[in-house]
């Protein structure tokens, strides 16, 4: 498996490196945005780990880009900015995970093999179509419609979706949704599921009568045709 880091502090970047290193991981280093998105577009990569404040390139922006040639690319951001709206951020930019710093070696090393893991079952499914009521998800294409009308969502937003249409008419709770959509590193005492579960709902069911996406109050969501 072969990582890239995208870390300006030198310090940082060659203890992550090393802790790769010891555990049968290789890895390439870059110290700013521009030529770590140089690096992850040129070669292949099994996953990304980077900062989010670089010079040259944010993180945010450096994710958007490889996200547009390399969508299912895994990639993970490590960042001093912890809070809500940071991490909503840093999802919607469409990092697959979010470490706050500090943070141990074994805890990053976790999470990249929870995404690596997850990454090599998802590779299986692509090219498929999944369909509920007026609903419908391309798999490959990542293009979601209802009643034919395209709805744009981020690739965190996505991802809910995509588990919510993969069990339809059943009560997902908070956490389930944490541990099958955010790889079970998700905090549960935060309220990201429920602001997730609001920009669904903004964007599959406002514009609609039928509402698809309800909330069993004390339980969790359902995907159901009412």
């Amino acid at each position: 498996m072969n990582i890239l880091i995208i870390e300006d502090d030198l310090r940082v970047a060659e203890l992550i490196q090393r802790g790769l290193t010891e555990h049968g991981f290789s890895s390439s280093l870059a110290y700013d945005g521009l030529s770590g998105k140089k690096l992850a577009l040129q070669h292949d990569y099994d996953l990304v780990i980077t900062d989010v404040i670089l010079p040259k390139m944010d993180g945010l922006d450096l994710c958007k880009e490889i996200r547009q040639t390399k969508p299912d690319l895994p990639i993970i951001m490590l960042t001093a900015l912890g809070t809500t709206d940071d991490k909503i951020e840093g999802f919607d930019a469409g990092a697959d995970d979010y470490l706050v710093k500090p943070f141990e070696m074994r805890e990053l090393l976790v999470r990249i093999r929870a995404l690596l893991k997850r990454n090599n079952k998802s590779s299986q499914h692509t090219g498929f179509i999944i369909r509920y009521s007026d609903l419908e998800m391309n798999l490959h294409s990542k293009l979601v419609k209802r009643s034919n009308k395209d709805i744009s969502l981020t690739p965190k937003e996505f991802k809910l979706l995509e588990y919510m249409l993969q069990n339809p008419e059943r009560v997902l709770s908070r956490a389930e949704i944490a541990e099958k959509v955010w790889d079970t590193h998700f905090d549960t005492g935060t309220n990201f599921i429920d602001v997730y579960i609001n920009y669904l709902r903004k964007k599959i069911d406002k514009d609609f009568d039928n509402k698809l996406i309800h909330t069993k109050s004390g339980m969790g969501f359902i995907l159901k045709a009412e």
